[in-house]
């Protein structure tokens, strides 16, 4: 493999992606900001600051505001605010089934989810897969109501309701998706600094 300038490969051990929750290994890891003398970010700290659920500042209201971006048919970009919870490593959506972003990644996997954190703001580009295991749709409910929305799952067991829910997703149920990562980009923006793509 030939690397990118400012690039390095780590494949000597298993990179934690989440505390239990390991890929094989990061590929590439490339500081986008090498030329400009800025120093490679560290995934640790960025897992921190997603696994606390970081508001951009303390008092932010646009903490829980996670940006989704699919493919729509004509190959043009589709950009939406979901209801997302980080968990095991990955990002985590829920929607309608006859939602424009359900559409688009029941035709077209990729997409890409971006966020704000404390400190920082990251991108992760991904494919989305629809998750009908009745056990894992009741852990994300879970994790959703724990974090304050009363989600659960519905009958069945395939999809969630909730008392509430943003009045485009459509009547529930919902389903839920797992967006897998192939790649975050992170830009820091306090001292020193860093721009930095992991490849996983």
């Amino acid at each position: 493999m030939t690397l990118l300038p400012g690039a390095r490969q780590i494949c000597d051990k298993p990179f934690k992606v989440s505390p239990g929750y390991e890929r094989g290994c990061a590929v590439e890891i490339i500081n986008l900001g090498a030329t400009d003398g800025l120093p490679t970010v560290q995934w640790d700290a960025v897992n921190e600051k997603l696994d606390a659920g970081s508001a951009p500042a303390p008092d932010a209201h646009n903490a829980r505001t996670t940006w989704l971006t699919t493919v729509n048919q004509d190959g043009s970009p589709h950009v939406t605010a979901v209801g997302a919870i980080w968990l095991d490593g990955t990002y985590w959506f829920q929607t309608g089934k006859g939602t424009r972003k359900a559409r688009n990644v029941e035709r077209d996997a990729r997409c890409s989810i971006a966020v704000s954190i404390r400190d920082a703001d990251v991108v992760f580009e991904g494919d989305a897969a629809l998750v009908t295991d009745a056990r894992i749709v009741a852990r994300v409910a879970k994790a959703w109501a724990d974090n304050g929305w009363p989600a659960e799952p519905a009958e069945g067991g395939s999809g969630i309701t909730a008392p509430f829910n943003a009045p485009s997703q459509g009547p529930p149920p919902w389903n839920v998706y797992r967006v897998t990562p192939r790649s975050a980009t992170v830009v820091l923006g306090t001292e020193p600094g860093g721009l930095t793509r992991f490849k996983f």
